[in-house]
């Protein structure tokens, strides 16, 4: 069975200041779409995805106020096209990166990754900064793996 967007509880997420960060379900939910899409055109798109990394005594949860930092940076990193929001709610933000090439260039993968890593690192907190993980990677057919 198809659930369609009026049947689940989608909506932002409450984290945004921006009003541009979908919550899980709705991240989730675009996500499919674009695989579906990307797929019949035989095409490929990008996923970024931020974490925080365990520190001794400090979990890798994302609490609200680094949250808020996190979109707003995030929102800053992307075009009007791509959109962002929880990948897992309050452990993996993430950003969909659509495009029209087939492959892209592992350069600028790279390069995506290294500039969305520098705009978060001017949003978020000098610890968070320092737990910072940015991956990327290309879905398609065989996903491929890019870490700044």
């Amino acid at each position: 069975m198809w659930v369609g967007i009026e049947d689940c509880s989608c909506g932002l997420a409450p984290e945004d200041q921006t009003g541009q960060a979908y919550n899980e379900q709705a991240f989730r939910h675009f996500l499919a779409i674009e695989r579906k899409r990307a797929s019949r055109a035989s095409r490929s798109f990008l996923l970024l995805l931020v974490s925080l990394r365990k520190e001794l005594g400090q979990g890798a949860t994302i609490d609200a106020k680094a949250a808020s930092r996190l979109f707003s940076g995030l929102a800053l990193s992307v075009r009007e096209v791509d959109f962002i929001g929880w990948y897992r709610q309050e452990r993996v933000a993430g950003a969909v990166l659509t495009q029209g090439l087939e492959t892209p260039d592992p350069d600028a993968v790279r390069a995506i990754g290294e500039r969305v890593t520098q705009m978060l690192g001017r949003h978020l907190s000098r610890r968070d900064v320092q737990r910072l993980q940015v991956r990327v990677l290309q879905l398609s057919r065989r996903p491929k793996r890019w870490v700044p």
